[in-house]
């Protein structure tokens, strides 16, 4: 059953104020092109505001916009805050009923507080501890001595091996695999020997990791993911990789060893980071750009290899005049031989 809010209500949740009747009931949140009598939708331009009005919502979240409206406003700071607000008050998370499936396979030695769930066929191994409101969906693997903090959400088929370590409020989507071996190999002889993997993976507080991330174990020590962090799905993360807090990773990005990203740092789509390299805080690095060097803190990178934003720009306007000049050098030289005869 869905639940109804008033305009006052919402407002008050979202950290916005009411224009228009603040009485008026909302049921759900919908964009415009669909939105029904007693939905909420929002508009972050001109543009959707127009299309908004034209809806039959009940009710319109905005920012900016400063128009007269026949329906009920809702204004915020910032549209698209106020958008993830209202969707999480609509959309609430499925709840999980607290206790252990028949059919999960727990260790005796697992420490599960009473109030974690933990779902069907999931498997939890010798000296795990699980804290408050932990939710293990169904076919989870969670290998001897890992811990995971309060409120974490593990969803199905996901892998979690031994001593990895995660922290509070963290989401690991399906089919993730966390603390795998690391990729390392020395030449000997002839044929690749294997450096045992020994050390572990470290997830801070509210870090979320996508579905079908793998995040390898240190070869010594951790591989860590900072506070707040957010991995996008398909993304790879080497051993003794250090991603740092509220860091965004765009999917199929690749990281390689024992590189160092800094906070607040953003790698957009398949980005690859090269081994052992140090990139900066609040740095952004464009999308399928290769990077092969340190990145200083704040700078702008793209290109493959990657290189700052200004420089690949005058780069790239000089390729585009290059057809151009090979025509006029060509000319030249037709010039210079007809001189010369």
């Amino acid at each position: 059953m869905k639940r109804s809010f008033t305009a006052s209500e919402v407002a008050e949740i979202v950290g916005g104020a009411v224009v228009g009747d603040g009485t008026v009931a909302l049921t759900g949140f919908a964009p415009a092109g669909t939105a029904r009598a007693g939905d909420l939708t929002f508009a972050e331009n001109e543009v959707f505001f127009d299309r908004a009005e034209q809806s039959a919502a009940s009710a319109i979240l905005v920012d900016g916009i400063d128009k007269a409206s026949s329906k009920t406003l809702i204004r915020v700071p910032q549209a698209r805050i106020g958008f993830a607000k209202a969707l999480a008050l609509f959309f609430p998370e499925p709840e999980f009923a607290p206790g252990i499936h028949a059919t999960a396979v727990v260790s005796e030695t697992a420490q599960i507080d009473p109030s974690a769930h933990i779902g069907p066929q999931c498997v939890v191994g010798e000296r795990v501890k699980i804290g408050a409101k932990v939710v293990l969906q169904s076919l989870a693997h969670v290998g001897a001595d890992v811990s995971i903090g309060a409120e974490t959400q593990i969803f199905p088929n996901v892998t979690i091996y031994p001593r990895t370590q995660i922290g509070a409020r963290v989401r690991v989507h399906a089919a993730a695999v966390i603390g795998s071996d690391g990729f390392g190999y020395v030449l000997d002889n002839g044929f690749h020997r294997k450096i045992p993997q020994v050390g572990q993976v470290v997830i801070r507080d509210d870090a979320e990791i996508g579905a079908g991330v793998t995040i390898d174990r240190g070869a010594l020590g951790a591989t860590e993911i900072g506070k707040g962090a957010k991995i996008d799905n398909l993304v790879q993360i080497a051993h003794n990789v250090v991603i740092g807090d509220h860091c965004i990773v765009v999917a199929q990005a690749g990281i390689a060893g024992s590189s160092k990203i800094g906070s607040y740092t953003v790698l957009a789509g398949q980005v690859g980071i090269a081994g052992h390299l140090k990139i900066g805080n609040r740095v952004t690095v464009a999308a399928q750009s290769g990077v092969m060097h340190d990145i200083p803190d704040g700078e702008k990178w793209f290109g493959s290899p990657a290189q700052p934003d200004r420089q690949m720009k005058r780069q790239l306007l000089a390729l585009q005049q290059l057809p151009e000049l090979l025509r006029r050098v060509a000319q030249l030289e037709k010039a210079l031989e007809v001189k010369n005869e």
